[in-house]
């Protein structure tokens, strides 16, 4: 049994909003307008504005995703990332973070940030030993959030070498 981690096509939208849909309800949350939004229309939400989003595959099957949206500032926050409850346990988590920190690095991005609820434990413990740091609260649109994190990425360092 092999898991690849694949860019989102169109043929994805119904497993994209099965899996959102999915952990919202399992987490006991009210799906939100914002969560509406991007899930309905992840082509205009996310992709379309420059951000990217990633599907997990198991034998044909898909079993997780997140996103990266871009921010204003350059950096991209992380959405989105959910692993189906038979999938948890297997560093998928932790693999599709991966993938998003290095196509935000290939981007040229500086920080990674996310939003989450203080109720997802699990999730909160895989940001912060993935290297996300707390930030103090800020407005947000999500009513069940209620823990802001980032992580900071190196700028890549220029090339002083032959052919720079």
């Amino acid at each position: 049994m092999s898991v690849a981690i694949i860019p989102y096509e169109p043929h994805h939208a119904a497993d994209w909003a099965r899996l959102n849909e999915g952990w919202l309800i399992e987490g006991g949350f009210v799906i939100e307008a914002k969560d509406r939004k991007v899930i309905d229309d992840p082509r205009g939400a996310i992709l379309d504005p420059g951000g990217r989003i990633f599907m997990a595959e198991r034998d044909g099957k898909v079993i997780g995703c997140c996103a990266l949206m871009a921010m204003d500032d350059g950096g991209f926050e992380v959405a989105k990332m959910c692993v189906t409850p038979a999938a948890r346990g297997l560093g998928l988590g932790r693999a599709l973070l991966q993938v998003c920190e290095d196509a935000a690095r290939t981007a040229g991005a500086t920080r990674l940030y996310l939003e989450t609820a203080s109720s997802l434990k699990a999730a909160g413990g895989l940001y912060r030993a993935f290297g996300f740091i707390d930030l103090p609260p800020r407005p947000t649109p999500y009513v069940r959030a209620d823990v802001f994190m980032e992580k900071r990425l190196s700028s890549p360092t220029p090339s002083t070498g032959p052919g720079a």
